[in-house]
């Protein structure tokens, strides 16, 4: 018979501790809203941005497209490895790579070196993003702990939205206020490195004392699997992304044109060989089976939904209307404050909904709120009056509210604890690569016609169509009883 000490006897019998669970909550949300205002940084100084990068109108997709490029190509095997190799080493090393990336992105020259630096800043913000729901998952077991904190992490990512345009537009220039982001994230990383907990996760199982195995002590909330990173997936995965933003950045110019098909088809092959490698993978980026899931998949749509619908238009809106009412950036960041503040503080109090109104129902309403709010704004950038827009972006900004608070909460309860961060990632990674999509094909519409005012009515028309279709999706998937 195998014998083993009395000690390992006593350590596998105890529940390991949880992780302080303030702290935690306090620095993951810190590093979102400092990854969601690196992302929203060029909306409203997209015109200083282009001008000084040389970048003609056909390519300024790019300018807002290459962090969620990044976020998208790497959120699934970040929140994979988050899981398998420790959530705190990935959320601690993807913040202060924001940090780093975002301060190298002040510097760039060209529209190449700029959009490579968003891509960088996307990939390190992927690390954090992915990792920090599972961070919060692990560190608040309880349904009602784990409401409150996902429903505080969601009101920090439309604080960050909020906040992110006031910061870029009240600085002299775009560049100093890409240093003074870049030295936030560096900041929060550091202090998530000092605060963060090294705790032991692992929970008592009866092969443990058999086999007399370690026990971890130095990862939070890790559930290994075993095996490599899956780098296969991921390149497959990024390559399809990247070929999907460029033929809709390119279909400005006709959806006939070679290269679009081209770049479409070569889109859908490398995406079928993704799934292939998947199902192929010891330690795939994404569990497929997942997809059987009705709870997981309105996860997923509604994180696709919300990119293209909801980030695409408002990515673009506010550099819109610079150019069609003359604002300025600094006008445009309060105006659209007006929106994200309204986001942040329903996010907030979405929780009060708990057990009246399920998640993927305040999913539904969140999508049907948009729609509603953007077909109020119809005409209002042809009418040269910024006042115009402020019912519709009331209406919108309480929709995006409810859809930031139920996202994250669908998202850890839709898959098993396990893999909670995979969960994370899954969801968030179709919601950028909705956003890429809604970026591209919003200026493609609102620019295409000659008449920018035409084309936002158009544009807007369009995300309140995907968000009504969204809410209809997201309504009718339901968990079996």
């Amino acid at each position: 018979m195998t014998r083993f000490s009395e000690r390992t006897i006593t350590e596998v019998a105890t529940p390991a501790p949880l992780p302080p669970a303030g702290p935690t909550l306090a620095l993951t949300s810190a590093a979102t809203a400092v990854a969601l205002m690196t992302y929203t940084a060029p909306m409203v100084t997209l015109p200083d941005i282009a001008a000084a990068l040389h970048t003609p109108l056909s390519a300024q997709a790019w300018l807002l497209n290459g962090t969620p490029l990044g976020l998208a190509a790497l959120l699934l095997v970040a929140g994979s490895l988050a899981d398998d190799y420790g959530r705190r080493r990935v959320f601690v090393a993807g913040t202060l790579a924001l940090g780093l990336t975002t301060v190298l992105g002040a510097f760039a020259s060209t529209t190449w070196l700029f959009t490579l630096a968003r891509i960088t800043q996307g990939a390190a913000s992927a690390a954090l993003l992915a990792s920090s729901l599972g961070l919060i998952a692990h560190a608040f077991p309880t349904p009602a702990g784990r409401l409150r904190a996902t429903g505080v992490w969601g009101a920090f990512v439309s604080g960050g939205i909020a906040v992110g345009p006031l910061v870029t537009g009240a600085m002299p220039s775009w560049r100093l206020s890409y240093v003074v982001l870049g030295a936030a994230a560096l900041v929060v990383g550091a202090a998530s490195a000092r605060a963060l907990p090294h705790t032991d996760e692992r929970r008592a199982a009866p092969d443990l004392v058999a086999k007399e195995q370690p026990l971890m002590d130095d990862h939070t909330s890790r559930a290994p699997r075993g095996g490599r990173p899956d780098l296969g997936g991921a390149v497959t995965f990024g390559s399809a992304l990247v070929a999907l933003v460029a033929a809709l950045t390119l279909s400005r110019d006709g959806w006939l044109r070679a290269p679009v098909g081209l770049l479409l088809l070569a889109s859908l092959v490398l995406l079928a060989l993704f799934v292939v490698v998947e199902r192929r993978a010891a330690t795939p980026m994404i569990d497929l089976g997942l997809l059987r899931r009705p709870g997981f998949l309105a996860s997923s749509a509604g994180g696709l939904f919300t990119g293209l619908a909801v980030i695409g238009l408002f990515s673009f809106l506010p550099a819109l209307l610079q150019q069609t009412m003359g604002l300025s950036a600094m006008d445009t960041a309060w105006l659209f404050l007006l929106w994200s503040g309204l986001s942040f503080a329903v996010a907030l109090q979405a929780r009060r909904l708990s057990g009246r109104v399920s998640p993927r129902l305040q999913l539904a309403l969140g999508f049907l709120l948009h729609a509603a709010g953007v077909l109020t704004m119809l005409g209002s950038v042809a009418s040269g009056s910024w006042t115009r827009l402020l019912p519709g972006l009331v209406v919108a900004g309480v929709g995006s509210g409810l859809l930031n608070a139920a996202l994250p909460l669908l998202a850890v309860e839709s898959v098993p604890a396990s893999r909670a961060a995979m969960g994370s990632g899954a969801q968030q990674t179709l919601r950028y690569i909705g956003s890429c999509a809604g970026v591209a094909l919003t200026i493609a519409l609102a620019t295409s016609s000659g008449d920018l005012a035409q084309g936002a009515d158009v544009a807007m028309v369009v995300s309140a169509g995907l968000a009504a279709v969204a809410g209809v999706v997201v309504g009718v998937l339901r968990e079996r009883g």
